[in-house]
């Protein structure tokens, strides 16, 4: 029997159909309970597969089944002892359901439904608590991720890349449906939700707007992602929650103790003026094929390298003269614009922004850890600290070992990563930005890449935050302990998360309170936040500041790596106490009613998700490429753990397929030799990508805005020259703009000061993208036409028709 990984037949009955979720946010903690639908149509029995993304940093800790009216709870177990009793269960014809990590990532589950007799219905329930990061406008995003993007396999990499055989469909003709509820509580009020999808009106459920109600509008077609955006009436305001341990968990234990979140707003304050920024900035940019999608589903909507290509601009237009600097693209392959860093002068800017415009999306696959490893091969320079800058849609299988790498080096830079689009791997883009003390921002619909980057450059610019430490005014008797290493980095303006384990009995009668002093120092000063808290603590069956604490955990433990036994004893302990799944465990559910034992093969069924066929055409050209040379080959084949190596054929795509294709098989055999597998179908129409040659297509030209316009003709020291370029902008030609100069002014200070009052009048939507190389043509100013500069604003204003303060240039 042939296989295909790639999609099943259409006509073919799809067992899932529909998917019911239920939320609680509350602050910034969010408590999903999933529910999915399944029927067996055909007339025989079914192993039913749905392999789905969650949010890298989700605790999944319940797994649950009502089949045949009988509601079976999942044991969480070690992984190869899950797997075996679900086997086991399927051989003797018993029904089961198993739900586990995929390896080599932390954001991808498999979930597992075995021996669903004809005709039969089963509900399976998840339940997983997320913590909630909140956007540089003070929203906090909540996602249920509905793409799920196939992840390239770099040539050699070990293991399966599930994300190929799962089938997909075109959008808007998925079989099932979903619905969304959620209920959003927080003591300082609610404001408002967005969001991409279309949502029924807000409910408020309390006079003081404290809990609110907001539903996905009926028909909700789930395929792209689900974002919430909730705006609380004040985000900044630091908390605390104390959550009482799980009934019957043994004291002094993670779960038998009381658990405390603290969120925290540190005030970083801003570097002291005229201070010199000394650093190293590294900015790799993914130019695999898949940058050529657009970065929202409509087609109007600008190419991710497009995007990609105008924040790098603004980028390099913020830069501090004195830096150094460097720009690396990758795809299949890699390059650099300099063998090593340069300084930031006029020239390095002007011919760097040249071979910016000039970039395409053209190096084939997403290969990013090879890169990497040619970046930490150069040498730090000696007082300029690295900053690396990651852009990538976020598509690679081996994503621990990228982590891993990046890790292995985070004494010597800091890593702020961006995932570009729907279907972007959080564990790549968080689990890097984690790894190197930097920060994680995802781009997704109409977010302009330009802002989120821009804000992580002020972070960058920050003068390190050190000798971070907590300490704790508690009752006698009480303990607290950190679960975790605690905060390792402060950017100003970003919350904060703390976790602790309070131990012990409080021995005072009168005590209802406690607090948490965080320190740190910040050029050369110390800074202290105190949060006072109550000792009240909240019983709840759910435990979801256990769950996030368990969590925090399990991701230190795990990512020291295998060869740190002790670490991986203690985090399979952690998560077989908590619930909460790791790479080491899975959860597995079995009906106890004994069935007919199997007579011969299990039909096995995968759920299909959504297919884009713009993000799909670098898998397509692959399978496409390799089942067109093996078409006459329609002989039933067999595979073995070494037949691989047995194909000769020179083609390397080829021999990918066939140890896909064996990887494949393998798996179903070791299920006590049951074989498991997608019928042949056609692939669908081949998409002009290139899997790892360069393709001679350009990327179709955008019109480029004003304000990119504008940006562009900066120079390096913050000023504008005055010529044809900003008259065009400005709409006055150059005789009339320099007639108008005051007097002793230069032309080049006058050209500054009218691109300024240009962007405070044009482009105050976009200020946090110009912010930085505003502050640098400020400083320029001051210098060159410091006596002259309120003369020159108000004769703008005149020229231009605007009415921007003299105070907004600091006069």
């Amino acid at each position: 029997m042939t296989v295909c990984g790639l999609v099943t037949n259409s006509q073919e009955p799809v067992p899932l159909k529909s998917i019911s979720v239920d939320v609680v946010v509350r602050g910034f903690v969010a408590d999903v309970v999933s529910e999915l639908r399944y029927h067996n149509e055909e007339k025989t029995p079914v192993e039913v597969v749905f392999v789905f993304p969650l949010d890298d940093e989700a605790a999944v800790y319940a797994f649950e089944g009502l089949i045949g009216g009988t509601r079976i709870e999942a044991q969480i177990r070690e992984k190869k002892q899950a797997e075996q009793e679900y086997e086991d269960a399927l051989t003797e014809g018993r029904q089961a359901f198993l739900l586990e990590r995929e390896a080599n990532t932390s954001d991808i589950f498999t979930c597992s439904l075995g021996n669903l007799p004809p005709d039969g219905e089963a509900t399976l329930k998840l339940s997983y608590v997320q913590a909630l990061a909140p956007e540089p406008d003070g929203a906090i995003r909540f996602v249920l991720p509905a793409v799920l993007n196939p992840r390239y396999a770099p040539q050699g990499s070990e293991g399966e890349n599930v994300t190929k055989s799962i089938p997909r469909v075109p959008k808007g003709k998925l079989p099932y449906t979903l619905g969304l509820s959620a209920t959003l509580e927080s003591p300082y009020g609610i404001n408002r939700v967005e969001s991409k999808c279309t949502l029924e009106p807000l409910r408020y459920r309390a006079e003081d707007r404290t809990i609110a109600q907001v539903s996905l509008a009926e028909g909700h077609q789930f395929d792209r992602d689900v974002e919430l955006l909730i705006y609380y009436e004040d985000i900044h305001k630091p908390s605390a929650l104390l959550e009482a341990g799980k009934p019957g968990a043994a004291p002094g234990s993670l779960m038998g103790d009381p658990a405390l979140l603290l969120t925290l707003y540190p005030s970083v304050p801003a570097p002291k003026p005229g201070q010199k920024v000394t650093e190293e900035f590294l900015f790799l940019m993914d130019r695999s094929g898949s940058m050529r999608s657009c970065t929202d589903p409509n087609p109007d909507s600008p190419r991710r390298i497009q995007s990609a290509k105008e924040t790098l601009i603004f980028l390099l237009k913020s830069l501090p003269l004195g830096c150094y600097f460097n720009i690396y693209g990758f795809g299949s392959t890699h390059d650099s614009f300099y063998p090593q860093s340069v300084e930031y002068t006029q020239e390095t800017m002007s011919k760097s922004l040249q071979r910016v415009k000039e970039l395409e999306a053209d190096l084939g696959g997403t290969e990013i850890l090879q890169p990497l490893k040619a970046i930490y091969s150069q040498p730090c320079r000696e007082g300029y600290p690295r900053q690396l800058f990651v852009f990538t849609d976020g598509e690679v299988c081996n994503t621990d070992e990228v982590i891993a790498e990046v890790r292995r080096h985070s004494s010597s830079h800091r890593c702020f990563s961006f995932g570009i689009g729907e279907g972007a791997s959080t564990a790549l883009i968080k689990g890097i930005a984690r790894a190197a003390g930097g920060s994680a921002e995802f781009i997704t619909g109409k977010e302009r890449m330009q802002a989120k980057a821009l804000q992580s450059l002020k972070k960058a610019l920050q003068p390190a935050v050190t000798r971070i430490s907590l300490s704790w005014d508690l009752p006698p008797g009480l303990k607290a302990e950190l679960v975790g290493s605690g905060p390792q980095v402060i950017f100003q303006g970003q919350r904060c998360l703390i976790y602790a384990q309070i131990r012990g009995q409080d021995q005072s009668s009168s005590s209802t309170e406690a607090a948490a002093v965080l320190q740190y120092q910040f050029q050369d000063q110390t800074f202290k936040e105190r949060l006072t808290f109550s000792l009240s603590s909240q019983e709840t069956d759910r435990l979801p500041v256990h769950r996030l604490a368990a969590q925090t955990l399990l991701k230190e433990l795990e990512g020291a790596g295998e060869k740190e036994k002790e670490k991986q004893r203690l985090a399979l302990e952690t998560s077989l106490s908590s619930g909460v799944v790791c790479s080491q465990t899975a959860y597995v559910g079995v009906n106890k009613e004994l069935g007919t034992a199997l007579q011969g093969p299990l039909a096995r069924r995968n759920i299909p998700l959504a297919w884009d066929r713009e993000r799909a055409g670098l898998l397509n050209t692959f399978f496409t490429s390799v089942f067109s040379k093996k078409e006459n080959n329609a002989q039933p084949e067999k595979y073995g753990a070494d037949d691989s190596a047995d194909d000769s054929d020179d083609d390397p795509r080829i021999n990918q397929a066939n140890v896909l294709k064996a990887k494949l098989c393998n798996r179903a055999a070791r299920k006590k030799k049951m074989c498991y597998f997608l019928r042949q179908s056609s692939p669908p129409p081949p998409i002009q990508n290139s899997l790892s040659a360069k393709s001679s297509e350009p990327t179709p030209k955008e019109k480029e805005s004003p304000l990119l316009s504008l940006v562009s003709l900066q120079n390096a020291n913050g000023s504008w020259p005055l010529d044809s370029g900003l008259a065009e902008i400005l709409g006055l030609s150059e005789a009339e703009i320099s007639s108008k100069s005051p007097a002793q002014v230069t032309p080049d200070a006058w050209a500054t000061v009218l691109a300024l009052l240009w962007l405070h009048s044009r482009a105050t939507g976009q200020r946090d993208e110009w912010e930085l190389l505003e502050t640098k043509a400020l400083s320029w100013l001051l210098v060159t036409a410091g006596p002259q500069l309120a003369e020159c604003v108000k004769a703008g204003n005149e020229m231009l028709g605007s009415s921007v303060s003299p105070e907004a240039f600091g006069i």
